[in-house]
């Protein structure tokens, strides 16, 4: 069963009295200091009054197995009691648990009673999860308009998913009328929190010029960012404005650096350029064998430039060049791309 946390911040405002709040605030410390027989103790008399935050916390406990078997039922039970007194955390995780099938059956109607309910209260994340199921029709009639209103309501409080999410739908006129600039708007939040997905799209955006003008800076600044990161796309996207010299110097041992991040990760169109650099003995030395064998991976992964490349480069090379550079690239091939 996923694992869900204690969220102590809202339930102090629960306690109606300074006896609960003596009880509460000694188990949260137990609890923090892995002492889960006294938290479980000083909570459980207190859910059992109805204290909602402590109802919460032992529902935690029992979905986590801390202190105590680890029961899905009773992790239920407690959080429904949580939930009908109005703890939106216990409501988003009720939800949770019906949408994936944590400890009950899966329920899609169930899940976006328990999302409302939590999403009305300003729970980003209920507010993400509810946007998700009417963008995808899961358990709920597909319906785009309502999608963008709840992502809209989780990204104005900074989550990054919902801005992502609600970047894509600008940008494509899905729920909303097509519109760039708020796609740009949206992904640029989500890509300066660290998204990668946002950060690829905006390098696209600007580097295309779609919807925006086109800025082959602000392309190098956001692929970078997603490059470093680790994303095969934009790194040999990255290498082909290194190459070209747009938005930056011309630099193609940087180019070679990109082409080669990304031919490791298998990407394609990097693997064919790798090869093309070697033939042409830019950023690095000239190596036919290099250049067959890069072309030969593209080629084995259905790119028909890259055959028809190294077919007129095979002309130039000797039987045994030939032979070497074959075995190079089933070698390489056998190691994921890897140290080629």
């Amino acid at each position: 069963m996923k694992k869900f946390l204690i969220i102590p911040l809202v339930l102090l405002s629960l306690v109606s009295s300074p006896a609960w709040a003596d009880d509460f605030g000694d188990g949260l410390a137990a609890y923090q200091n892995d002492d889960y027989a006294t938290a479980l103790r000083l909570w459980m008399p207190l859910a059992e009054q109805g204290h909602a935050g402590a109802q919460y916390n032992l529902s935690l406990m029992y979905s986590n197995g801390e202190g105590v078997p680890e029961d899905d039922q009773l992790a239920k039970k407690w959080f429904v009691l949580a939930a009908e007194q109005g703890h939106s955390v216990a409501q988003y995780n009720l939800g949770v648990m019906y949408a994936k099938g944590y400890g009950v059956p899966v329920d899609g109607r169930v899940a976006e009673k328990w999302y409302r309910l939590a999403a009305e209260q300003g729970h980003a994340s209920a507010q993400l999860n509810l946007g998700r199921m009417y963008e995808n029709g899961e358990g709920v009639a597909e319906d785009a308009a309502a999608a963008v209103k709840w992502y809209s309501l989780a990204a104005e409080q900074g989550n990054v998913v919902a801005q992502y999410n609600l970047g894509v739908l600008y940008e494509n006129g899905k729920g909303v009328a097509e519109d760039a600039q708020t796609a740009v708007k949206w992904y640029s939040l989500a890509g300066e929190q660290g998204d990668v997905d946002a950060q690829f799209n905006l390098a696209v955006i600007y580097d295309n010029g779609f919807g925006v003008p086109e800025d082959d800076e602000a392309a190098v600044k956001w692929y970078s960012l997603a490059a470093e990161q680790g994303d095969a796309a934009a790194q040999s996207n990255l290498g082909v404005l290194y190459d070209s010299g747009e938005g930056v110097p011309e630099d193609n041992q940087v180019a070679v650096k990109w082409y080669r991040l990304a031919a490791e990760q298998g990407y394609v169109d990097a693997q064919y350029n790798l090869g093309l650099m070697y033939a042409l003995g830019e950023g690095v030395p000239e190596d036919n064998v290099n250049a067959y064998l890069w072309w030969s991976i593209a080629g084995s992964a259905g790119d028909e430039n890259a055959l028809k490349n190294r077919g007129i480069i095979e002309k130039k090379m000797t039987a045994a060049q030939i032979a070497e550079a074959q075995e190079l690239a089933r070698e390489c091939m056998a190691k994921d791309f890897k140290g080629c």
